[in-house]
């Protein structure tokens, strides 16, 4: 159906030195969303599904329907007066150079680097006349929307096989090169999905992949029997041997890698997101079987480097805060497993260099980073810059050097050179961002959520600020799938925070910022836990004067857009602007795309039982929003390339929406072209869509937009 609204906005018009309020109306005419027939039934309920032909992403009927809402969307952002003036700010702001830390391979040093407004980073290496170009995904296609998405050395550095995806999408093309020459030397790989390339020597390279769903739905064919290859150079990747996986293992996730010595083959096999088993092949002798070492789904285990036949593994078995043992090959299983690193009050992450084992610690989701000798002693806590969030601790066993990388929300990226033997840390490259970090703070806080659990949120902005109830403050979270949110910088933060925004990210249950145990309390039937927290974190921000319901926006993609999609529907009250990226919205239905399945350890599915069925009901964003409702301004967004959480998710949440909506704030879906979750995606298009987003936030929360006199709001 169609349905139309006056949107009346306050603006402040500059004029001749005064200011003036007047009434900016736009109206918007949603295009027509025609309500199929459907219905499923779930344990005797029949539940109505009147978007399912939305799921379609391939149909004539879809496309119309993606056309005529972008051009409602597009048409309603090029109204916003300081629209230009922001994106103006954000390409300024992304013009400088900008460098990833640097990596030895062979007789090579390699690094990325991007100009400034490049739309995808280029590879370079050391050379005797400087530096040159090793690859450059710009010159893949011409738009910018054909990404690098993964390098893979022999350990001689003489091969190497690289990933590309094409407009975002997670399916892979892999391409093998001589480093030396950079001369392709055969066909290229097609049809590769969620995989690393690891080679045996200079013989060939173990990789992953999924049958290819039918011509015309890549996007929601179901991906759910991983198989791990071996493939031999020089042969045609239809002869390329399975190594694990198909109909007899069937599993969703499978990966396989090398260790750095060469003598083993490790692999993972897992059902779902968390909990995996393990396997190892011995490649020193030809035909070693294949030797499973844990049997289960119920934690997490992964070999992170080997000794002759002395094999270490981090694991959260007993641990839920994680831990490293240690074993030989001749007694893999878990019973013979003894404590390396043993578990301590933070979470652990790890990595090996130069002999030594690094364990980069999360304390109340900040960094804390020790350094362990070959014995599993400490040796050192390494000191850090400041709060925040220090990456990279790893590299090969003869290194004498690594580089590591440190940010936090008002810190920008800082590669450090680190010296393994006596600690010392030097800056070995600063980020040249226009940013001045001084005028501007971030601390952490402490809030309770609803069932009186201690939530930490980190908040940022600017130095002085008054907090009066009335700043325009950004909510963001995720809230899933034991991945921590740590302090990391943001450029397109920036235009929030200058013009007198506040940033705030709640540490929110579900994630891994304290374990396991965190991390359950935030799946399955304890699944509110997460949107409490959320809600906890808004209301904590409106009773400590920084913000107020008028000012305030909530923002979250993929799971975090669920998030966002599930708060707003619980409590529209709360916020004035929702911001849901590709989001995961139909909660009944999730499973039935692509690898959708392995999420079901987070989220159970609607088949498990009548009370899943009616838990996930009850919150599933498509299906909690109540009609006659004031829901707050939103805007959806997503992509046409989205082969993880497909575009249908968002498509049907709108359109639901758009029906629903009581109130005359918008309703509007961004859906980005030649793009997919988020990965690769090109600093054209980024510029754009950020652009767009703090547009519609600053406009419909009546702030100030301070860019010159074409900008003031």
């Amino acid at each position: 159906m169609k349905k139309s609204l006056i949107i009346l906005s306050a603006v402040l018009i500059g004029c001749a030195g005064q200011q003036e309020t007047t009434e900016q109306v736009m109206k918007l005419t949603y295009p027509e969303t025609t309500k199929g027939d459907v219905v499923d039934e779930y344990f005797g309920t029949q539940v109505a599904d009147p978007y399912r032909w939305l799921e379609d992403d391939m149909s004539d009927e879809t496309a119309a329907w993606v056309k005529g809402q972008n051009a409602v969307t597009f048409d309603y952002l090029s109204q916003i007066p300081f629209r230009e003036a922001i994106k103006e700010r954000l390409t300024q702001l992304w013009d400088y150079e900008k460098f990833s830390a640097p990596y030895k391979k062979g007789s090579h040093t390699y690094f990325y680097k991007n100009d400034g407004l490049q739309n995808q980073y280029v590879m370079y290496r050391d050379t005797d006349g400087g530096e040159e170009v090793f690859l450059d995904p710009n010159q893949f296609s011409k738009d910018g929307t054909t990404s690098l998405s993964g390098v893979s050395f022999t350990k001689d550095g003489t091969l190497v096989a690289y990933q590309i995806s094409e407009g975002g999408s997670d399916w892979r093309k892999v391409i093998v090169m001589n480093a030396e020459t950079r001369e392709i030397i055969e066909d290229t790989l097609v049809d590769v999905k969620f995989s690393g390339l690891s080679w045996i020597g200079n013989e060939g390279f173990y990789y992953s992949s999924y049958e290819k769903p039918e011509e015309g739905s890549d996007l929601s064919g179901i991906t759910d029997q991983h198989k791990l290859y071996f493939h031999k150079l020089g042969d045609d990747q239809a002869n390329d041997q399975l190594i694990f996986g198909g109909t007899q293992t069937p599993r969703r996730y499978i990966g396989g890698h090398v260790t750095e010595d060469g003598n083993f083959l490790v692999i993972s096999a897992a059902v779902s997101t968390s909990g995996n088993e393990l396997y190892i092949q011995d490649l020193r002798s030809d035909g070693s079987s294949i030797v499973q070492m844990v049997d289960h789904f119920e934690n997490n285990n992964h070999v992170i480097h080997s000794v002759g036949d002395q094999l270490y593994i981090k694991t959260d078995l007993d641990a839920p805060n994680g831990r490293v043992v240690q074993c030989n090959l001749s007694t893999p299983s878990p019973d013979s497993w003894t404590d390396f690193i043993a578990e301590t009050e933070n979470v652990l992450r790890i990595g090996t260099a130069g002999g030594k084992f690094f364990g980069n610690y999360l304390k109340d989701a900040t960094s804390m980073i020790v350094q362990f000798d070959a014995n599993g002693e400490k040796e050192r806590e390494i000191e850090l810059p400041g709060v925040g969030s220090a990456g990279g601790f790893g590299g090969r066993m003869e290194d004498e050097d690594l580089y590591y990388t440190f940010t936090s929300y008002i810190y920008p990226p800082t590669i450090f050179k680190y010296t393994i033997a006596d600690g010392a840390s030097e800056v070995y490259k600063q980020s040249g961002v226009d940013f001045d970090p001084t005028q501007f703070e971030s601390k952490q806080v402490f809030y309770k959520s609803k069932d009186g659990t201690k939530v930490p949120m980190i908040i940022t902005y600017k130095k002085g600020m008054e907090l009066n109830g009335s700043n325009p403050t950004l909510l963001y979270g995720y809230g899933g799938f034991n991945i921590s949110l740590s302090p990391s910088f943001s450029t397109s933060n920036i235009v929030l925070m200058e013009n007198g925004g506040i940033f705030a990210v709640a540490n929110l249950r579900g994630g891994g910022e304290y374990g396991e145990k965190w991390h359950v309390a935030g799946t399955k039937l304890n699944k509110q836990n997460v949107f409490d927290d959320f809600i906890a974190a808004a209301e904590y921000l409106i009773s400590n004067k920084y913000t107020n319901s008028e000012k305030l926006g909530i923002r979250g993609g993929s799971n975090g857009g669920l998030l966002v999609g599930a708060t707003m529907c619980q409590r529209p009250d709360l916020m004035k602007v929702a911001l849901p990226a590709v989001g995961v919205m139909d909660m009944l239905r999730y499973h039935k795309f692509t690898a959708g399945a392995g999420w079901a350890y987070d989220y159970g599915t609607s088949e498990d039982s009548q009370e899943m069925f009616e838990y996930l009901r009850n919150y599933s964003p498509v299906h909690a929003l109540k009609e006659g409702v004031s829901y707050p301004a939103t805007m959806v967004t997503t992509a046409d390339h989205d082969d993880r959480v497909v575009p249908a998710h968002s498509f049907k949440f709108a359109a639901q929406l758009q029906v629903s909506h009581a109130g005359n704030t918008p309703v509007l879906i961004r859906i980005d072209e030649k793009a997919g979750h988020g990965a690769g995606k090109p600093t054209s298009k980024i510029i754009e869509e950020q652009a767009d987003i703090w547009s519609f936030f600053f406009f419909n929360t009546n702030s100030d937009v301070n860019y010159g006199d074409e900008s003031e709001s």
